[in-house]
């Protein structure tokens, strides 16, 4: 790796892990340098700079842009104006160095063309607090002398990039700018002195906050906020419905958040005239939009009072988005993406964000706190001033911005849907929550045995950057309404609300008949007839509430079906569930609730019943070695093969993956073929 690539990447790391620096994925570093051209064998002078959509906190030198200096210094000549400045952005591929590394963002040019060797564009809440103060330009001057320029307001650009340039070549003792409306730029000749001058900027703007700011720059607290009980209590009796109101136009994930910064702005007097304002830095308002759906009524208001009161707030909040979208929209503008906010506050409860994933509404509502954070700051020193509404519409629809969002993948079948499952910790139920967290569903795992639980849902969460933006895990015994409703409780504060139930807690006392007690026959039915029926109207309660639809599928058995020796009261409770589909569908229809059932053949391999004494009992029954059960099934199917684990999750999946949108009250046998359990 060049020299200058590794102190490039571990710049960008230091600036990157701490949030008083630079949100999620916002701002960029570049250092510049040499290397040898293949063609010519001369050195060729080359910039690396963080490339389009990448984060500085965890950037490597795949996501760095790779482009020649000369060529994109050569783009000053042949740059058409401000009025075209966007086709720039296809003349840096044409600045490439070798394959070219990944995308170049709209900030390039601003690196580029300032000569220092090293430049860091960040997104600090000090930083935006004085840019987006209405009195900016004058507070710079007070707080930074000459060290520190004034850039007024200018979409990301090559016009800004050469603004930049020119001032910075103008005042040779400055160490960086502050972007009117946007942010910070710094830079020098070493990466060492240029992170030290970004660092510098942003702590003289915390000291200058920290020390000439107004102690309450939001006002008197007019609005209480519920203790921490009751305020989770409440979140998780809206959030269904407001993540359903969001959800008109597209599918979302929820994130709650009740951090103090959100629970403070919110009992203030100012934050109805500041959330009107909406947000200012580009990369806050791309993930916020332009503003919130805030609440107006108090915390302690009745429940069905601020249900019906969100949901005039919402048609409110469309019709305005509609109207900005018209005011603004010209005839190359992009449709209107969404009328839905992503933002909504309620008062003494929280803010809840939305995005079509969980990692997206997180970091929303991460952004909001930001946006907080920079409204104090300018609040406190003078008047928070963001950037017109008609140039946040410039950005947010800009054809720039419309094709990023076209480059992204596809969305997996299951993208933005929560699925929680019970028995989630092992066999059937981990094969099941690993197949719905590939094909892209938030899991809830739920298992009375919350070890497996959560280790199944740190595997799921592995890979992602947070695992709780993929899988929670949750402890729940089925047979406690207690513990189910805390289960969906968690569930609903961690994604929003739940969309696909899986029942799959189970076990299995193998007897005969005159050995089968009634604490036996109780305990089977209380697991499977009774703790499916109480996680079903749990689940169906939420998901009527969020008006999304949803799946619930029952693991019964072909034992529902099928009458085999020693087995009675597992066989009735597995026929309790299978009925208990039939009438779920035919009630629950109505909402969108589509109810289904799987009927696996003894699945020996992975199945924590089966290891749990259920193994040897059934391999006794049938008179063959524990270990050789799996086989022993395998050879009674028609087809000769083992059902596995994974063989169950696909049929769960096949159910609720989008393809049998017109399919309720079935069981699908997974079982290689027993005709004896043939659905008749």
């Amino acid at each position: 790796m060049n020299a200058e690539v590794a102190r490039l990447l571990e710049r960008s790391h230091t600036l990157g892990s701490d949030p008083r620096n630079t949100n999620y994925a916002g701002g960029n570093a570049s250092a510049k340098g040499s290397e040898t051209d293949p063609v010519t064998g001369e050195p060729v002078g080359l910039m690396w700079v963080k490339g389009s959509g990448g984060d500085l906190g965890t950037l490597t030198e795949a996501g760095l842009a790779v482009l020649r200096l000369d060529r994109l210094r050569a783009l000053t000549g042949v740059y058409p104006g401000v009025e075209r400045e966007d086709e720039m952005v296809a003349a840096f591929d044409h600045c490439a160095f070798g394959k070219g590394g990944a995308a170049p963002s709209i900030d390039t040019a601003m690196h580029g063309l300032v000569e220092a060797a090293h430049v860091d564009h960040l997104h600090p809440d000090s930083g935006i607090a004085i840019a987006t103060a209405a009195d900016g330009e004058e507070l710079t001057r007070q707080i930074f002398g000459d060290r520190v320029a004034w850039v007024p307001w200018r979409r990301p650009g090559f016009q800004l990039g050469m603004d930049i340039a020119a001032i910075a070549s103008q005042n040779p003792q400055a160490i960086g700018v502050i972007l009117g409306g946007h942010g910070i730029t710094a830079w020098g000749e070493t990466s060492e002195e240029c992170q030290a001058n970004a660092l510098d900027i942003i702590a003289t703007a915390e000291r200058h906050l920290a020390e000439h700011g107004r102690p309450d720059p939001f006002g008197a607290v007019v609005d209480d906020t519920l203790p921490e009980a009751e305020r989770r209590a409440r979140a998780s009796a809206l959030f269904p419905l407001i993540r359903g109101l969001a959800s008109t136009d597209h599918p979302q994930v929820g994130h709650y958040t009740d951090t103090p910064e959100v629970l403070d702005f919110l009992a203030r007097a100012e934050h109805p005239r500041l959330a009107a304002l909406g947000t200012s830095c580009p990369d806050h308002f791309l993930r916020t939009k332009v503003a919130p759906l805030v609440v107006d009524l108090p915390a302690t208001a009745p429940l069905d009072e601020t249900v019906a009161r969100l949901a005039e707030l919402h048609a409110e909040y469309r019709d305005a988005y509609r109207s900005y979208y018209e005011r603004h929209a010209g005839p190359d503008s992009p449709p209107m993406r969404g009328a839905d906010p992503a933002i909504v506050l309620v008062p003494g409860v929280g803010m809840f964000s939305f995005g079509a994933n969980k990692q997206t509404a997180r970091v929303a509502g991460e952004f909001y706190v930001n946006a907080i954070n920079v409204m104090r700051g300018a609040e406190a020193i003078s008047a928070y001033a963001p950037i017109p509404e008609s140039e946040k519409f410039r950005i947010e629809y800009w054809t720039l911005e419309e094709a990023k969002l076209r480059r992204m993948p596809r969305p997996k079948p299951l993208a933005a849907r929560v699925a929680l499952v019970t028995g989630g910790g092992s066999g059937i139920g981990a094969a099941t929550a690993r197949r719905l967290a590939a094909e892209g569903a938030c899991v809830v795992v739920a298992d009375r045995d919350v070890a497996a639980a959560e280790k199944i849902a740190a595997e799921l969460g592995a890979s992602a950057l947070r695992c709780e933006d993929v899988a929670v895990a949750v402890a729940v015994d089925v047979t406690s309404e207690e513990q189910i409703a805390a289960a969906f409780q968690a569930a609903v504060l961690a994604f929003g609300g739940v969309d696909l139930i899986v029942n799959n807690a189970g076990l299995s006392i193998s007897k005969p008949l005159a050995e089968t007690t009634a604490a036996d026959w109780d305990l089977q039915h209380d697991v499977m007839a009774r703790g499916s029926f109480l996680v079903s109207r749990e689940a169906a309660r939420i998901m009527t509430e969020q008006r999304m639809g949803g799946d619930i599928v029952y693991i019964s058995s072909k034992n529902a079906v099928f009458a085999g020796p020693n087995n009675v009261a597992y066989g009735a409770a597995k026929a309790d569930q299978a009925h208990q589909v039939r009438l779920l569908a035919a009630e629950l229809g109505e909402h969108g609730i589509r109810v289904n059932g799987i009927n696996p053949d003894g699945v020996v391999r992975g199945s924590g019943i089966f290891a749990g004494g259920w193994g040897a009992k059934r391999a006794a029954v049938y008179g063959v070695q524990e270990e050789k059960l799996g086989e022993f099934y395998a050879q009674r199917t028609l087809l000769k093969r083992e059902v596995l684990p994974e063989h169950v999750a696909a049929a769960v999946f096949a159910l609720t993956g989008g393809e049998l949108t017109h399919t309720t009250g079935l069981h699908i046998p997974v079982d290689a073929g027993v005709a004896a359990a043939f659905l008749r």
